[in-house]
């Protein structure tokens, strides 16, 4: 049976306009479509894993505005645990989302609540629960926060796993606390210093980040292999192919699938196609919590893979 994920994240209302190009400074171009979704990278990957079939708590904040009742109804929907979810008076956190009809996409995060999430919530929610085994984290709520929840985890004997989005300067005593650090390939070059662009650069930006305290960094490629890398050996991992049309939220997918394998214990390659193939079938479909596909979903594509 699998164990819990706490998920310590970030809670956004998505306003995506979908258009052919983006607009250079001072530009105005057509959209062809606007849409508001649920989303924000914690929530995101919550409901990832919910739809996978596993147990999981959202540890974040949202605000007492419509978009606050409409995350909220969102968390109740998908079965995630909302003990603790705060709810503040104030603003919930917005992105604003430019996605062009080829899949490429820009984002703009405002936090809002997001801001407001503190050590000692997170202190709260991990004393509280006994069936963690799975930590996951991004760079979305305040760093205080997501460091005091991967020291807790570790404590516990939990798996600790940052996805470290946006880039920021993620000290090195919250590197240290990382079992898996999951970057995509930009990601991993702001943060190595190197270039991530051919299989062999990206594995050496990973195997650079692994010596700084994670003990594995996985490198999301996008539609090419994941690499991956220890500070003593590397590897890669195949992706499942499939037709995109909105790569919102499949990094997201992707962290939620390799969450989910773990909790269910399966060893690095395993967690790897799982993360994959989640992560894959979040192209295809637009918007990001809309997009997450189903456990019989996953295990359909990796059938016919």
């Amino acid at each position: 049976m699998a164990g819990r994920v706490v998920v310590v994240g970030s809670l956004n209302v998505d306003l995506v306009v979908t258009l052919e190009r983006m607009p250079d400074s001072g530009e105005t171009v057509f959209g062809k479509r606007y849409a508001q979704n649920a989303g924000g990278k914690g929530l995101n990957q919550a409901v990832a894993i919910a739809r996978l079939g596993i147990p999981v708590t959202m540890v974040g904040a949202i605000g007492n505005d419509d978009p606050g009742k409409y995350l909220h109804g969102i968390v109740t929907d998908e079965g995630i645990d909302d003990r603790f979810l705060n709810t503040i008076d104030g603003s919930s956190g917005t992105a604003l989302i430019e996605v062009q009809t080829d899949g490429a996409n820009r984002i703009v995060v405002v936090p809002g609540a997001n801001a407001t999430v503190t050590p000692a919530q997170v202190e709260q929610a991990l004393d509280s629960l006994d069936d963690a085994c799975v930590v996951l984290a991004q760079g979305e709520v305040p760093l205080d926060a997501v460091e005091t929840a991967l020291r807790i985890a570790r404590s516990k004997g939990a798996a600790t796993i940052l996805n470290p989005a946006p880039v920021q300067d993620f000290p090195a005593s919250l590197l240290e606390l990382v079992d898996y650090l999951i970057p995509n390939e930009h990601e991993a070059a702001q943060l190595s210093g190197e270039p991530t662009e051919r299989s062999a650069e990206a594995t050496h930006a990973a195997r650079t980040l692994a010596e700084r305290g994670p003990g594995t960094v996985i490198v999301t490629r996008g539609s090419r292999a994941t690499v991956w890398s220890t500070a003593v050996q590397s590897g890669s991992c195949g992706v499942c192919h499939v037709e995109p049309i909105d790569t919102v939220a499949a990094g997201d997918a992707f962290c939620g699938g390799f969450a989910s394998a773990i909790a269910e214990g399966a060893d690095l390659g395993t967690a790897l196609r799982w993360a994959s193939a989640t992560g894959g079938l979040a192209t295809t479909k637009a918007g990001a919590v809309p997009s997450l596909p189903t456990r019989a979903e996953v295990e359909e594509l990796l059938g016919s893979h």
